[in-house]
């Protein structure tokens, strides 16, 4: 029998969790759901974070999505402060490792899987017995338009939101009537400091001068330099924050919300293009 659905109706008893909330996306989600009348709880990597945050009336704590240990103590004090009453999560943070993959030893690949895809798992099985217990829940997470189609030097990226996606979509059906909604954000170009913030990931595992992509990686790492997408169709972080709200709020919402002409425009390519096709069309894409 389909779960009748339950939702709270005071904004002080929806509590959420959203991770990597330094800058970007989750730093204006958290401030906006906060503003709104949730309660908040944002999750960054580095302490001077979690101290702005709280400075800014967002309840904060320190989570490192690539260590297991954090995760637990994160679970621990997202427990304590809800007292086992959470409404939503948001999985957010991650990174970008960028280059080509015949570039990326195979250790680079298993760093950004850690942090993008089995740091969500972990984090995500942890409360969906919370949700289950309450006969209600949304999990929300910010997937790409890089999880339905794929762009040259963003392999590493591209298959941990490709394993979104797929996580996702298999989850959706596996909590299908039990009240738990599962949804995909998918952005396209938004104007936060995550391209800059993937220079460190770029010249730790990516050796330029020796690379037959020398000049690629040359045109990328003036693209890395400016805080900020410099993409056309650029939409700020308050697109995702619209959307997160309509999750929210919605008694029915979407499995996907592709944010972005970009992302709208992929969408379609993917559907209706054949292969080769496609290919010739994603290949005039910046690198």
């Amino acid at each position: 029998m389909p779960f009748k659905r339950k939702l709270y109706t005071d904004h002080q008893e929806k509590n959420i969790l959203i991770t990597g909330c330094s800058s970007g996306i989750g730093e204006c989600v958290a401030l906006g759901l906060h503003a709104r009348g949730y309660r908040v709880i944002a999750s960054a990597r580095q302490q001077r974070d979690v101290d702005r945050l709280n400075k800014a009336g967002v309840t904060a704590i320190a989570l490192d999505l690539s260590q297991s240990s954090s995760i637990d103590e994160a679970v621990s004090q997202v427990r304590a402060l809800t007292q086992d009453r959470l409404y939503a999560l948001f999985n957010n943070g991650a990174y970008g490792q960028p280059g080509a993959l015949e570039d990326l030893p195979t250790e680079a690949l298993r760093d950004q899987f850690e942090t993008n895809v089995f740091g969500w798992h972990h984090l995500t099985r942890a409360f969906i017995p919370i949700f289950r217990n309450q006969g209600h829940g949304r999990i929300i997470q910010n997937s790409s338009l890089l999880g339905y189609v794929a762009l040259k030097n963003r392999g590493a990226y591209n298959a941990s939101k490709y394993a979104i996606e797929g996580l996702s979509d298999t989850l959706r059906l596996e909590l299908a009537h039990s009240g738990i909604h599962v949804c995909l954000i998918e952005p396209g170009p938004i104007s936060t400091r995550f391209r800059y913030n993937s220079r460190p990931y770029f010249f730790r595992h990516i050796d330029v001068e020796h690379s037959v992509h020398r000049d690629r990686y040359q045109r990328l790492k003036r693209r890395q330099n400016h805080i900020g997408s410099v993409q056309p169709f650029t939409l700020p972080a308050e697109a995702v924050l619209k959307r997160v709200i309509h999750i929210l709020e919605s008694p029915r919402p979407k499995p996907r919300y592709p944010i972005t002409l970009p992302a709208h425009f992929c969408w379609y390519l993917k559907r209706f293009l054949p292969t080769r096709l496609l290919d010739s069309v994603l290949q005039s894409f910046p690198d």
